[in-house]
């Protein structure tokens, strides 16, 4: 698909001089002769490039600018004012408002051009890592573990009863997560140990007694659901 980039300018021989160069590289382009005129198109979300005029009729190239800046899917719009106001204090307000470049008129046709190719880059390259990194929260989110009114807020290390907040440990936290994400089961102290602190630190089996006597006491009704198996070990065994 090819990228679209809208032309906005009230002087309509000027707009066909960008649509043919434009066209020429590459893009698809549209025009449109007033700042209205383009509002009231209905795929303004489609372009990845606005290249706007200031002097227009009613509103200007900088009212058009404030008020797609104020419409989610279009405030990150890159735009490129091409105007005849050439004085610092035109080039300064129209950078403040949002623009990614201003050009003034008259222009070099191949300097316009490779401002736009720059914009483009830029654009094309923050969308990129946008997206790469709401890929990367996606992979990082994890999903809540819930057993009936139970649940274990994983991404914000939470634990919940029925909606209530509980305070654990860090050391409580993890068995207790470690028995909802391993139920059904009974495991001996040596496999706790592994799981919830891993081979390289030395833990009894005592601190476990320990730990999850705590963890009873904190669960109140559920604390039935983690059971002893004397000379074996302990699990998280769902009742009906």
């Amino acid at each position: 698909m090819r990228t679209k980039i809208l032309v906005i300018d009230d002087e309509e021989a000027l707009c066909e001089i960008l649509k043919y160069n434009l066209e020429k590289e590459g893009y698809e382009v549209d025009c449109a002769y007033s700042a209205e005129e383009a509002l009231d198109l209905d795929n303004l979300e489609d372009y990845s490039l606005f290249m706007v005029d200031i002097m227009m009729d009613k509103l200007s190239g900088f009212d058009f600018a404030k008020r797609i800046r104020n419409i989610t899917a279009l405030e990150t719009k890159p735009i490129l004012f091409c105007s005849a106001l050439s004085d610092e204090d035109h080039v300064v307000k129209g950078l403040n408002i949002g623009a990614d470049d201003y050009v003034t008129k008259p222009f070099v046709i191949g300097e316009v051009l490779a401002r736009v190719r720059a914009i483009l880059r830029r654009s094309n390259a923050l969308a990129k890592k946008s997206a790469e990194d709401i890929i990367e929260q996606q992979r990082d989110y994890e999903s809540d573990v819930v057993f009936r009114g139970l649940r274990i807020d994983r991404n914000n290390k939470e634990v919940y009863i029925d909606n209530e907040p509980v305070t654990l440990t860090r050391t409580e936290y993890d068995v207790l997560l470690f028995f909802l994400t391993h139920r059904n089961r009974i495991y001996s102290r040596e496999e706790i140990i592994k799981n919830v602190w891993g081979d390289a630190v030395v833990v009894t089996g005592r601190t476990i007694d320990t730990n999850i006597t705590r963890l009873r006491r904190k669960l109140g009704s559920y604390d039935q659901y983690i059971v002893t198996r004397p000379g074996f070990g302990y699990g998280f065994k769902e009742k009906d």
